[in-house]
């Protein structure tokens, strides 16, 4: 009786562990069936996926969000008011153009959540055309979602060097880059470094030194410092 006594606890234990391992097995594809359901019944409700960065053109740039599910869109906007008010009402409210200006003169802007139309204020959204651009393969859309929401909150800006394409490539991409300021960089660049700009430069300076009467070594080397850079950029 020991021997099969034995032989019985080798093998029905693993049975048991085998079941074990079933049902847990079971739980997780009804969890992940729950999660494709209700991922498929967010894409059919809005078209849009968790982590999805979405642009609307405006007059001048492209405003960039991160789609966080539930009509919801995290995005980086200037905006003065949470600086000179604690008024939590009035901040939640649409950032009005006063508020835009001032946010991006004094540097300070908001990472906050609106639904889908207010961010898109009546324009048409594209979806995840920067894919196309970089080489880099996005990061999964809910790791893009959680880093977007981990923003949400008080934030620096430049237009330049953290706006709202950064922001939404940071999520997506793990790199905040911008193709906007990149193409203004090379505009500037464009017209301001040319050599009738170095000319120009000079010129102006001749002008203000002498209609300044502020004629002397430091304003002469100045002028010239000024212009010999403008000059070797080009």
């Amino acid at each position: 009786m020991f021997p099969l006594y034995f032989l019985g606890l080798l093998f029905i234990a693993p049975r048991t562990d085998d079941k074990k391992e079933e049902r847990e097995s079971g739980k997780e594809r009804e969890s992940g069936k729950e999660r494709e359901s209700r991922a498929r019944s967010e894409r059919g409700s809005t078209g849009f996926d968790r982590g999805d960065v979405l642009e609307v053109p405006r007059a001048v740039f492209t405003h960039y969000g991160v789609y966080l599910g539930g009509g919801r869109v995290a995005h980086l906007v200037p905006d003065i008011l949470p600086v000179v008010s604690d008024d939590l009402h009035a901040i939640t409210q649409t950032v009005s153009n006063t508020r835009f200006l001032l946010g991006i003169l004094a540097k300070v802007a908001s990472v906050r959540v609106d639904k889908v139309e207010d961010f898109a204020y009546g324009s048409e959204i594209i979806v995840n055309r920067t894919d196309k651009l970089v080489s880099r393969p996005p990061l999964q859309g809910e790791e893009v979602a959680r880093r977007a929401e981990k923003l949400v909150g008080p934030a620096d800006f430049s237009l330049l060097w953290w706006n709202c394409e950064h922001y939404a490539m940071y999520c997506r991409y793990a790199s905040s880059m911008s193709f906007q300021s990149a193409q203004f960089c090379l505009t500037a660049r464009k017209y301001l470094l040319r050599r009738a700009s170095a000319y120009l430069s000079a010129a102006l300076g001749v002008f203000l030194m002498v209609y300044l009467d502020a004629v002397s070594l430091f304003s002469a080397f100045a002028i010239f410092f000024v212009s010999i850079n403008v000059w070797m950029a080009v």
